[in-house]
């Protein structure tokens, strides 16, 4: 019997979920939502078969997840669970497959498929040359679409494309990929021009070959289960190739019909996107995770034996309430507030940990510094620096960031906590770097200023009478 050992001992994996459910505090409202669910009918309106669980790096996101997990199984949910580590629809779909099959329900169809998905891969870089283009990673000129499709195909990830298995290509850069993936492509549809365009097509679009199978098979699966329930967790990472796979599996007939006991729960830094999830609101719950209530924070602390009320303190006002540095700092067992060490360098690392470019990152701490964004300004913040990206570059790629928002009043601004950490760190590592980059924002907004005055010469009142002003000032 799973999480049984010898003699009927609990085995290791049952005593470390039962000692983390016993330290997990917080998140009581999103874990009643989550159970609720199950008891709402999928007849019913109330019910929802999508969760999207989104905030800031370090907010709890997979720690809640974890317990959503177990919320499920002790409903005796059918359970998968994807995160990261599967970076193609094929993988995705071989852990899932995998891990009904360790709870006694094999998805037979699913497991055919992708084995007749692989041959057919390996069926087409059967040709000796493929090896040569993949290696011709560094050839000039721009990858194509098509390049990029191929990438998307899965034939990487599964360890299809020769000098590149499942491991190596983590670490290769996305557009050397794509270029070796031109010739790949050239290759591929040379050796398949034979056979047609339909056996090239499953090859591009994993999702035509692999789906019709997945449905059928959970629709099986459904009857011997009350519930299934897929757990895609670092969503921000696995969006670009399941996001609208995922729409479309839900929502249209496409690839068959999905049972209705079935419920997604996508978990990421960013909420649905708009443009694919459009019309989302009748059937998913939007549950934004935000830090630690100060209550939440103590909780914990106490759950982890850190009540004295100066360590308590200085705890908070380093970990900004953010549960994982709210966690980590309880870890360390501080006596004292001296004990307690600022945990910044490791919240921005976890804030930037998928930008690998030292440039951005950089970047990334230097426009901490303002209290408002916008091109002029990130301009500043960088300071001219030869070696630094362009700042509408910096800005545009800012603005794609989860802890960056858009301001109602124009320009952009940093989430207050991941901001404070940056800041702090930015203080502490380099105090030239702090204070060269605030007098420079400090002249730069000078001018503005003065550019305002003079564009209101005339009119009546002092400049300081003016929000405008005031707010340069």
């Amino acid at each position: 019997m799973a999480g049984r050992s010898g003699a009927g001992r609990p085995s290791m994996q049952a005593l470390i979920r039962r000692r983390r459910q016993a330290g997990f505090v917080g998140r009581l409202a999103e874990l009643r939502l989550f159970r609720q669910n199950f008891d709402v009918p999928p007849e019913d309106e109330r019910h929802r078969f999508l969760f999207c669980v989104h905030g800031p790096a370090g907010v709890g996101k997979t720690s809640l997840v974890h317990e959503l997990r177990q919320a499920a199984r002790d409903r005796g949910a059918l359970v998968a669970y994807v995160d990261e580590a599967a970076d193609t629809l094929p993988q995705a779909l071989t852990e899932v497959a995998a891990q009904f099959a360790r709870q006694g329900r094999r998805l037979k169809g699913v497991e055919r498929a992708l084995a007749g998905y692989r041959q057919r891969a390996r069926e087409a870089m059967a040709d000796p040359g493929a090896a040569g283009a993949a290696g011709a990673a560094g050839a000039p000129g721009a990858p194509s679409s098509g390049s990029r499709l191929a990438a998307r195909a899965g034939v990487v990830g599964i360890g299809m494309v020769p000098l590149v298995g499942p491991f190596a290509a983590a670490a290769v850069d996305p557009d050397q990929l794509a270029h070796g993936a031109d010739g790949l492509r050239e290759r591929i549809g040379s050796r398949l021009r034979g056979a047609g365009e339909g056996t090239a097509g499953l090859l591009l679009e994993p999702e035509r070959a692999l789906t019709p199978a997945l449905t059928d098979d959970l629709a099986s699966a459904a009857d011997a289960a009350p519930w299934l329930v897929l757990f895609f967790d670092t969503y921000e990472r696995t969006a670009p190739f399941l996001d609208g796979w995922l729409r479309d599996l839900m929502t249209t007939d496409r690839y068959g019909e999905l049972p209705a006991n079935t419920v997604v729960v996508l978990s990421g830094q960013h909420p649905l996107d708009p443009h694919i999830w459009d019309d989302a609101g009748d059937f998913a719950y939007d549950v934004p995770l935000s830090p630690f209530t100060e209550d939440e924070a103590r909780g914990l602390l106490a759950a982890k034996g850190v009540t004295d009320e100066p360590v308590v303190a200085e705890v908070l006002r380093l970990s900004g309430r953010l549960p994982v540095l709210v966690s980590t700092l309880a870890e360390s067992g501080p006596r004292g507030p001296a004990d307690v060490s600022d945990p910044s360098a490791g919240a921005v690392e976890r804030f930037l940990r998928w930008e690998r470019d030292p440039g951005r990152r950089a970047a990334a701490l230097d426009c901490a510094l303002p209290r408002r964004l916008d091109e002029e300004v990130v301009a500043a913040a960088l300071g001219g620096d030869a070696e630094a990206p362009a700042a509408p570059e910096v800005y545009a790629w800012l603005r794609t960031l989860p802890f960056v928002a858009d301001r109602p009043d124009g320009g952009a601004r940093y989430h207050d906590v991941v901001r404070a950490p940056m800041l702090r760190l930015r203080l502490n590592s380099a105090p030239q770097a702090w204070s060269s980059g605030h007098a420079r924002l400090a002249d730069a907004f000078a001018a503005r200023r003065r550019a305002r005055e003079e564009a209101d010469r005339g009119e009546a009142g002092r400049p300081w009478m003016r929000p405008a002003w005031r707010a340069l000032r």
